[in-house]
């Protein structure tokens, strides 16, 4: 997996936040497996705030895009409980009709594979015209013609008016990620969610696409939610962070704090697998175990201490909690205050490198 290395200036980036866009609350969302519903989010809540960047980090299998389709209403057969209040309006209860306004016009979604998002039968600039003219009716075919291009042109591809004519099979990787973009602000939306957006691109494109968020949540004084599983993306896009394990938050700070500070176990484990030139000869730290699947999740106690078996049992809440240890820095359960790397396989309880 390529990796962007962490900012080595942080304290350059200026923070500009006001008011909360998005309030989601105690979100659950619920999928049937044999006749039973179990949850994939389970108990979330967040805020997003206008100008501002939340990532949301994990592994894959912690509830990430399940929490995306959540908050967009994009899922159909799951039981959604909680609320997602954007702008005052709860999005678990609005009408498909209402839910249609909203979506696509005050807020987009890029999604994590562009090709298949696409219609691989209608050109370029038929399938950003289709969202302009599902949310403005007003305008006329040129003038909607005349904003492709500008989005186009906005997304930094380079010949808008033949990329116009063109099918997303003629595009590159990079390229339809740009036109995803570009459907998703085309009527401006106030918040944006991005799910993986640099996943399959190499690193110089991961580095263009990155930018361009920056530059477009800054233009737009938007709220954007990152989904991602990469720390370096993290620390250079985000000025707040939540990471997500088993369908739960357990721990949420702003980007300096935890770059600096991370608390709980899972966060600590993610940053000590990253790979460092300091460390080039030392062996690399590799969390033991997987995320549970949906099934087998454990519902009682800290869901991370099976991949912490040398920390005792004592050391776990019965049913964890996230606490404020410091102003605006939540950590879940109270196994962080116990927490340590083992020094041994034999201390981690396995055979191979801990």
């Amino acid at each position: 997996m390529t990796r962007i290395p962490f900012l080595k200036n942080p304290g350059v980036r200026v923070m500009n936040l006001s008011e909360d866009l998005l309030q989601i609350e105690n979100l659950t969302t619920s999928f049937k497996i044999a006749g039973q519903y179990y949850a994939a989010v389970d108990d979330v809540t967040l805020t997003v705030k206008k100008n501002e960047i939340l990532a949301i980090v994990g592994e894959s299998g912690s509830g990430k895009s399940a929490l995306a389709f959540s908050i967009m209403g994009l899922h159909t057969k799951a039981r959604i409980e909680g609320k997602v209040n954007y702008k005052g309006q709860d999005i678990v209860q609005m009408s498909p009709g209402m839910l249609n306004k909203v979506r696509g016009k005050e807020m987009s979604m890029i999604f994590q594979d562009p090709l298949a998002a696409l219609n691989p039968l209608m050109i370029i600039g038929s399938q950003i015209e289709e969202v302009l003219l599902l949310h403005d009716t007003t305008l006329s075919k040129k003038q909607r013609k005349e904003k492709v291009l500008d989005l186009l042109a906005k997304v930094g591809i380079p010949r808008p008016e033949h990329t116009y004519h063109q099918y997303p099979y003629e595009l590159s990787g990079g390229m339809r990620q740009r036109v995803i973009i570009a459907i998703a602000i085309a009527n401006g939306p106030q918040l944006l969610l991005a799910d993986e957006p640099t996943t399959a691109l190499d690193v110089t494109i991961q580095l263009q696409i990155l930018e361009l968020l920056r530059k477009l949540k800054n233009d737009m004084r938007a709220g954007i939610i990152l989904i991602t599983h990469d720390l370096g993306v993290v620390s250079e896009m985000a000025d707040r962070v939540a990471v997500m394990y088993a369908g739960q938050i357990v721990e949420i700070a702003d980007i300096y704090t935890l770059t600096s500070n991370p608390q709980h176990p899972y966060t600590r484990s993610l940053f000590n697998s990253i790979p460092t030139v300091k460390e080039v000869k030392s062996r690399l730290h590799v969390i033991q175990g997987i995320v549970p699947s949906l099934k087998n999740l454990p519902r009682t106690g800290c869901r991370f201490a099976a991949r912490t078996p040398w920390i005792d049992a004592s050391a776990h809440e019965d049913n964890p909690q996230l606490h404020e240890i410091a102003p605006g820095h939540f950590v879940r359960c109270t196994c962080y205050k116990h927490f340590h790397f083992p020094e041994s396989a034999e201390e981690a309880g396995t055979d191979g490198i801990a």
